[in-house]
């Protein structure tokens, strides 16, 4: 099954948004530190709302610490991106991929994106419109590797 990785996450709604989202999928869920928020947050509480008893979450205090855990575990490293070299729905993902998403405000590093087996991005149709919300591309990813695994039947 695939899993979700959050590097540098900062705003706690859109985290706990994905957290509800890999609750109801049973999707393993990485945050990658330095979080822009402390997971005490009551925003990010609310949004997950009553249901992260239900997440399988890991917390990684670095992205290295996170490269070793993933070392440990193997599967490929999808980045999706602006930049991103294939649409994300005419990529072939496998179950044991780990979807990785930046920070809001900046994406995905360089370095990070650097490592990835693939990098994938999200189309859409309005050239001034640089980017989704988080929680809405973390869905998507997620949703589409799932559909295309079997998962939805």
């Amino acid at each position: 099954m695939p899993q979700l990785v959050l590097v540098c996450p900062q705003i706690p709604p859109n985290t706990g948004n994905v957290a509800r989202t890999c609750a109801a999928t049973e999707t393993p869920l990485h945050l990658v530190g330095p979080l822009g928020f402390e997971m005490s947050d009551r925003y990010l509480k609310r949004a997950g709302l009553d249901y992260w008893p239900y997440v399988q979450w890991h917390y990684h205090e670095s992205f290295e610490a996170f490269q070793t855990y993933h070392q440990t575990r193997g599967g490929r490293l999808i980045g999706f991106s602006t930049k991103g070299q294939l649409s994300y729905f005419q990529f072939q993902f496998q179950s044991d991929d780990w979807l990785l998403f930046g920070a809001e405000t900046t994406g995905l590093a360089s370095e990070v994106l650097n490592i990835c087996a693939a990098t994938v991005y999200i189309p859409m149709s309005q050239p001034k419109v640089r980017s989704l919300n988080l929680s809405v591309s973390a869905a998507l990813g997620l949703f589409e590797a799932r559909r295309q695994l079997g998962y939805l039947q």
